[in-house]
């Protein structure tokens, strides 16, 4: 049994402690006028721009096939960022759209490309210097490896300083969409990109309270010596949203919900719960650890599947815009899982996410063997972040009665809570910084592949049991 004997040192100063390279930075951002750049992407960078978090000389270039003047795109993306009435000041409103280019191109026509590098060197010029490069692919998946192709064949990923400079490639989840493809990707990704350019988002890994977990885990002596199967009678990790697919039809009905959250959100949080210490509270430390504990998961017996398995969909999902109609993917999936570790020896995990469930919530639930006096220690990820542990105490009088009480730590409470980052804005700040840490490793992708394909090989024999909005489970 692997027990920590001392807490690991912490890297000082806490959040935006690592100082902002000064050099020039411009993020260039495919599919700019999606989903995801307005809903993410562009507020997170507008509020890291107004707390000062970004280099003084930076620029943001759009890229799409859409039309637009230079006016007609800033005025696009202030309506597109949705902003708060009165969350900012207009002034600064309007000197984050000054930053603002747009390029209109194809992501598989090279001419597109080159027209970009004159756009990007004549940001250069105005800088009077070259600027670092951060290319962020806010596509649907199937457009990664043209755009990588075209962006490696044009030299636009080539940094222009030297050593000083840098460029880097943004890629959103889902990376592949089973084993083969995954490794096909990976080993098309590390052709043409060196592996220190890469950064691999998973925005659940930079949740503040996610992040805790290896804090409380390995800061607080009381709890590792406690974290193994001598003392841990089953883990369960829950990730459930109260919105249905809110019109992402076309594009869920070809994913489902395992390879949506399971096969990234889900095992990144058992991950964290279960990995080895760290030598250093280091990317590649830790990174390495998380890859290793998520090759340890068993795959799962095909002759109890169906005991292990639970799989449904919520009812009205086949009637949603985009759907298949009698389509079989499922919004809802339950696993019950093991890890090959001594640590772990015949310890249950249950891992479950849902749509259209009583509740949106994101928790892990550590519970401590005992009879009808049970420990659960939870970290809850969403809403109403923090960490609580039932315990049990005398209660008052003559009798040796127990009750059971709460003992809770929440983010809320803290002077701090306002300046938490929204977990794009940690992911936008480290990838400018350099810190892979809160990025999945090339290991952790095709490890985390490996075993949701062992489930999806044999998916379509587990039935599909439709389940009311607003459950709070599927059975």
């Amino acid at each position: 049994m692997v027990i920590i004997r001392k807490p690991l040192a912490l890297v000082a100063g806490g959040f935006f402690a690592i100082m902002i390279n000064m050099t020039p930075t411009i993020f260039i951002i495919f599919g700019v006028t999606g989903d995801l750049a307005g809903r993410k992407l562009l507020p997170s960078l507008l509020n890291l721009y107004v707390n000062k978090h970004l280099p003084a000389k930076f620029a943001i270039v759009g890229f799409s096939r859409r039309n637009f003047s230079r006016e007609e795109f800033r005025q696009f993306i202030r309506e597109h960022m949705k902003v708060v009435p009165g969350q900012y000041h207009e002034e600064d409103i309007k000197h984050f759209l000054d930053h603002m280019y747009y390029e209109q191109g194809l992501f598989d026509t090279p001419a597109s490309y080159a027209n970009l590098a004159s756009r990007l060197q004549i940001l250069d010029d105005g800088f009077h210097q070259c600027s670092n490069k951060l290319f962020h692919l806010a596509v649907a998946p199937s457009f990664y490896e043209t755009i990588l192709e075209y962006l490696s064949k044009s030299g636009l990923t080539i940094p222009c300083a030297g050593e000083e400079g840098w460029t880097r490639v943004l890629v959103e989840k889902p990376f592949g969409n089973d084993s083969d493809t995954a490794r096909k990707l990976d080993k098309r990704l590390g052709e043409l990109f060196d592996e220190t350019q890469i950064f691999r988002i998973d925005h659940y890994l930079a949740k503040e309270a996610l992040q805790n977990i290896l804090i409380f885990r390995f800061n607080n002596t009381i709890f590792e010596p406690l974290w193994n199967y001598e003392h841990i009678e089953a883990v369960h990790i829950r990730l459930m949203e109260k919105n249905g697919i809110e019109g992402r039809g076309g594009f869920y009905d070809d994913v489902g919900a395992l390879k949506d959250v399971g096969q990234n959100h889900i095992l990144q949080m058992l991950a964290l719960i279960a990995m080895e210490p760290p030598e250093a509270f280091d990317a590649v430390s830790i990174r390495k650890q998380r890859a290793k504990l998520i090759s340890k998961i068993k795959p799962l017996n095909s002759k109890k599947l169906e005991e292990a398995v639970v799989r449904g969909q919520y009812e009205g999902y086949s009637s949603e815009k985009g759907v298949k109609r009698n389509s079989q993917t499922e919004t809802y999936f339950r696993l019950e899982t093991y890890i090959d570790t001594l640590r772990w020896k015949n310890v249950p995990f249950y891992l479950e996410s849902g749509k259209a469930m009583a509740e949106s919530k994101s928790e892990i639930n550590i519970y401590f063997k005992g009879n009808d006096k049970q420990n659960i220690l939870t970290f809850r990820i969403q809403p109403d972040e923090g960490i609580k542990i039932k315990f049990f105490v005398k209660t008052p009088g003559f009798g040796m009665v127990t009750e059971p009480k709460t003992m809770k730590f929440k983010y809320s409470d803290s002077p701090a809570f306002h300046e938490l980052p929204d977990a794009y804005e940690r992911v936008l700040y480290d990838a400018i910084t350099g810190d892979q840490t809160l990025f999945t490793s090339t290991d952790e992708v095709l490890a985390a592949w490996k075993f949701i394909t062992s489930v999806l090989s044999a998916w379509d024999r587990i039935p599909l049991k439709i389940y009311k909005k607003g459950s709070s489970t599927c059975h």
